[in-house]
């Protein structure tokens, strides 16, 4: 069984998260520059065995697009073309990023952790992971 691999994707950065080979845990990753995702995505591909890429899909609350669905929607067909063998699919990313801030604050976090926009987008990526999961329970 391959791992679970997702992306809250971003036109400057991109949080990823993964599963554990057993699909049981969802972990932050890491947060990359939006330029180096593919190449890392290749590069992570080639050592670790990914079956399911899953897309945060960005919504108003009235489930009418936002500004970044276009762009999240293109990516997807890249992710589908680039890596034909992976499954790629989409998930509801409403209030992740205010989930994750919520999460960071609580966790302790320095001040100087709290203000990383990088850390609010792996934990977003990974807010987006447990929820696919628990989606396919």
């Amino acid at each position: 069984m391959g791992r679970i691999l997702a992306l809250d994707y971003g036109l400057k950065r991109t949080g990823i998260a993964v599963t554990d080979p057993s699909r049981i845990i969802s972990t932050p990753l890491l947060t990359i520059h939006t330029s180096g995702l593919f190449e890392f995505l290749k590069s992570y591909f080639m050592k670790e065995q990914v079956e399911i890429i899953v897309v945060g899909m960005p919504r108003k609350l009235d489930n009418t697009p936002t500004d970044m669905t276009k762009p999240v929607e293109k990516l997807v067909d890249k992710l589908k073309k680039t890596f034909p063998d992976k499954k790629v699919t989409l998930q509801d990313e409403r209030f992740t990023s205010s989930i994750a801030r919520a999460a960071i604050l609580e966790s302790g976090m320095k001040k100087k952790g709290r203000r990383k926009k990088e850390n609010v987008d792996k934990i977003s990526a990974t807010l987006i992971l447990q929820s696919y999961m628990e989606s396919q329970k």
